[in-house]
This record gives structure tokens, sequence and C-alpha cells, in this order.
């Protein structure tokens, strides 16, 4: 139990020292915060223990820093007095008072019986003025992005309106404003299917890869329409164009397996040197009577194939330019296998027992194997627009 408790003792110890060396080193390499980070993680539990101390000393070194680091870096912002900073230097001060607000559960802490006292400030005037200045900087930038005529200027307002919002929500129009750039800075694309196959694509299949409200795309920046739209000015045109399908004929291959097999058939008497042999009591003793068995298994596979191979291509709609394609190809293989017996079944694996009980079923048809190669054209679309960047 001693050497248990001394080797917990010493592993604690380890430990101790390996999370003070970690914290020593971010600090001397100027990683204020990834010390804090660890000391707060280990402050959270017992943080009055005595081996809690050198921690807690780390963790004010480290305060300080870079406390001192991030005022230092305003100072440097505000000399500059360029509007473009606003943005910075609330950043700043809002990574300051997360610092503070980040310790302040810890608080009080105390070393050898003192104290620890850290030096917070109240940034709240300081990050509201910086708030509004950085606010109406972005907002003048983006209006300034929006009188242009290019899409990823339009983007560009869009990022800096969302930024906005998310420091100084429903500030004047911006909001509206997001809409406006948002439609000004989306890609319309018209779908269409080209049949260069020389067979009947079904409806349903094509109904289907064009439904793209089934797609769940992700693809913010641009739309997609299988149908034109009155008052949508469509900068690109995808084509899905399939160009080949392959159907295998219809197969039934067939292979026949003669197995046997020793089985339990009943009883009998155990029988040594022409005796029958018996136990303590008289009675004979009986034994399996084994019998081999013997079953012809014939099985027969029914195959057929189909391949479907095209590519989609962007064409834009402004300069008639194809400016990219995709190979897509999709297979569809249907396989159903059955088997019939003659002799004892009983001598058969039991991975052959499931295909006695199906029977033969018609082949599909192939406008059902081509609708059914469609699945998988659907993801590869799928993630050719979610993964293609216009533009």
């Amino acid at each position: 139990m001693k050497k248990i408790l001394l080797s917990t003792v010493v592993l604690l110890f380890i430990i101790s020292c390996s999370t003070s060396r970690q914290m020593e080193k971010a600090v001397n390499t100027g990683n204020y915060d990834q010390a804090i980070t660890n000391a707060i993680s280990k402050l959270r539990v017992n943080k009055d223990k005595r081996g809690k101390a050198d921690i807690i000393i780390m963790l004010e070194e480290a305060f300080n820093k870079a406390t001192e680091r991030g005022l230092n870096d305003i100072a440097f912002l505000k000399k500059d007095n360029n509007p473009e900073n606003f943005i910075r230097i609330y950043d700043a001060y809002v990574d300051l008072d997360n610092r503070q607000e980040r310790i302040k559960p810890l608080l009080p802490l105390y070393v050898n019986g003192s104290e620890i006292k850290l030096n917070f400030n109240d940034y709240a005037s300081q990050i509201i003025s910086f708030k509004d200045g950085a606010s109406e900087q972005m907002y003048s930038n983006a209006q300034g992005l929006l009188n242009s005529s290019n899409k990823l200027d339009y983007r560009l307002a869009y990022n800096d309106l969302q930024s906005i919002e998310n420091i100084n929500p429903n500030y004047k129009d911006v909001r509206q404003l997001m809409e406006v750039a948002h439609n000004k800075g989306t890609d319309f694309v018209l779908v269409n299917m080209i049949n260069d196959t020389r067979k009947i694509i079904p409806a349903r299949l094509e109904n289907d890869l064009l439904n793209f409200s089934s797609y769940g795309l992700n693809n913010f920046w641009a739309v997609y329409h299988n149908t034109p739209e009155d008052k949508v000015n469509y900068d690109y045109n995808m084509r899905v164009n399939l160009r080949d399908i392959n159907i295998s004929p219809e197969q039934i291959k067939e292979r026949q397996v003669i197995k046997e097999k020793q089985i339990a058939d009943g009883k009998k008497d155990l029988i040594e040197n022409g005796k029958v042999v018996k136990d303590s009591l008289g009675n004979a003793i009986k034994i399996d009577n084994l019998k081999t068995v013997r079953c012809e298994y014939y099985e027969f596979t029914q195959f057929k194939a189909t391949q479907v191979n095209g590519n989609v291509e962007y064409v834009n709609l402004n300069t008639n330019q194809l400016v990219d394609a995709f190979p897509v190809t999709s297979e569809f293989i249907f396989e159903h296998i059955y088997a019939t017996s003659r002799g004892d079944r009983r001598a058969l694996d039991s991975d052959l027992m499931p295909f006695l009980e199906n029977r033969a079923v018609p082949f599909p048809t192939e406008e059902q194997m081509i609708y059914d190669s469609g699945e998988d054209l659907k993801l590869q679309l799928k993630n050719i627009i979610n993964s293609y960047t216009l533009n």
C-alpha cells in the first residue's frame, strides 16, 4: 500500500513539474495566452494546494505580460491614426477584457498566505467607442464596394457587413445591405441535361438529377435552377452531358457443388470385440450412429450491369467560354443468386442454405437499370457543385 501511495505521489509530482515547464516555455516564447489557458485548467480544482503556488506565479507573469503587449499594440495603432485600424483596436480591447473574464472565476488567489493582486481594468468604454468607430469604417468600406460592378467586391462588402452585425447588431441598415450584397454577389447557374447516348433517359431520372432541393447544397454564393426564371440574369450554364450508356446482356452463371458429410443418425450400441459394452449398472452404452449423406447443389447467378459515362461542363454565359469540365461515371450491377439441390441437404454448408429459399426473378429492364445508376450520378453532381468555386 505504501509503495502504491509513493508511486502516486511521485507521478503527481512529475505531472506537476511537466505542466510548470510547459507554462514556463510558453511564457518565455511569448505565448502568454497558452500559458494562461494551462494555468486556468490546473487551478480550477484545489487552487489553494501548496503545489499550485508556482502555477499561480506564472499565471500572474503571463497575464501581466499579455496585458502589457496588448496595450502597447493599441497605443501603436492609435498613433497611426488610421481609421482602418479601428477594428484591430476594438479586437485588441475585446481580447484584454476576455482574458480578465476567464481569470475572474479563480479569484482570490494566494501564494504563501498572501493574495496575488492582478491589475484588472475596465475596458467597457473603449470597447464601445471603437466598436462604433470600427462599424462606421467597415460600413463606409461596404458602401464603396457595393457601388462596384464586380461580384467579388459584393462578397467583400457582405463580409464587412457581417462583421458589423457580429459586433454591433442592427447597426443602421446593415441587415438590408447584407441582403443586397448577397444577391449581387451570388452566381446564378442554369442547369440542363444533354442526352448524347442514343438511348432514352427515363424522365424520372432527369427529374431526380435536376431536383436541387434534395441535394442539401451548401454553396452560399451560387444558386442552381433547372428551369429559367424571369428577371434572373444567369451567369453560368451547367451542362450535365450524358455521352454513353453501356448495358450488358442478361447472364445466368451456373455452378455445381457436391457435398458429403458424416452426420449422427440416431443411436446404436457400442460394440467392442464383437460384444456390447455395458456400463457399471449393466446398461448398454449408446453412441451416435454416423451416416454419410450426400447432396448435389446447383447455384444460379443472374447478372446484368450498366455503366453511364458523361461529363459536367460549366460555361460562362457572359463570354460563352467553357470554364471547366468534370468527368462523371456511374455503374449499377444487378445480381441475384438462387439455388436448387438434389439429395440430403444436411450435407450442405450453412452459408449455402439461404440461396435454396430464393427463386429466379425477372431481370430489370434497361430503363430501370439506367434509373438505378442515378443515385451515384446524383452524389457525384452534389460533390462537384459543393466543391467547385465559380469565378
